[in-house]
């Protein structure tokens, strides 16, 4: 059935993303955040940005998406309610996969292949494997690996989404024996990620509530922080003479 307000998505202000650099779903958070009921947005990439789905969901819009080219999409937007998003960047989960636009750089029909791999493991409505053991496989993968980067920001999702500090104690303890002492006094210990497990401990220590300390946890170890993000930050040599 058709939707109504696809009868006048032509007059949705139109935000073409595809050629920006950096992470601009803030922006587009933001923008979506102050538009009232019935009005609508127009988003233009150069893949299918399925992870905005379900983030402008959380704020009371529905989407229709019109897949122009291979390499042009174009999703409507629509705020049917005024929701208020449970997390304070306005996502409905913390520190979305915005590297997929670094792949989007590289070549607009790889960021496609990304994106929807991304959907096929992370977007499952009914998945076998609850969310928070997800993030914590997810988590301890990225320490195996030595990726502190992602297993910081699995981190913060999966305390955002109530893993526990006595599951993380278990965890880090895991750490120090599969890894062994030496990888984790050298790597794990000055790492993002220890800096964050032991900031959720010391909040907790002192009696703030969960929902503060995730405010703060995003803000100190968020896209903010250059050993969390996924973007690279240009010095201002490689950006003088950019418009």
């Amino acid at each position: 059935m058709k939707k109504e307000w696809l009868n006048r998505k032509e007059t949705f202000e139109v935000k073409d993303v595809r050629k920006l650099k950096g992470n601009f779903l803030l922006s587009i958070l933001k923008k979506a955040q102050d538009l009232e009921v019935e009005n609508g947005l127009c988003i233009v990439q150069s893949f299918e940005p399925i992870p905005l789905y379900s983030a402008l969901e959380e704020l009371g819009y529905e989407h229709h998406t019109d897949k122009i080219s291979e390499t042009e999409y174009k999703v409507y937007f629509y705020r049917r309610t005024i929701k208020t998003p449970k997390y304070p960047d306005g996502m409905d989960i913390p520190l979305k996969p915005t590297a997929i636009v670094n792949f989007n750089r590289i070549e607009p029909k790889l960021a496609d292949v990304v994106v929807n791999f991304w959907n096929l493991i992370w977007g499952q409505e009914s998945p076998a494997i609850d969310m928070k053991t997800r993030l914590l496989l997810s988590l301890a993968n990225g320490v195996g690996g030595g990726r502190m980067r992602q297993a910081t920001r699995e981190m913060v999702k999966a305390y955002s989404i109530g893993v526990t500090v006595a599951e993380f104690d278990e965890l880090f303890s895991m750490f120090a024996w599969n890894q062994g002492v030496g990888y984790f006094a050298s790597e794990i210990g000055p790492s993002s990620l220890f800096a964050a497990y032991q900031f959720v401990k010391t909040q907790e220590d002192r009696g703030i509530e969960r929902s503060e300390i995730v405010k703060k946890l995003i803000e100190k170890f968020g896209e903010t922080n250059p050993d969390v993000s996924t973007f690279y930050k240009a010095t201002k040599d490689e950006t003088d003479g950019e418009k």
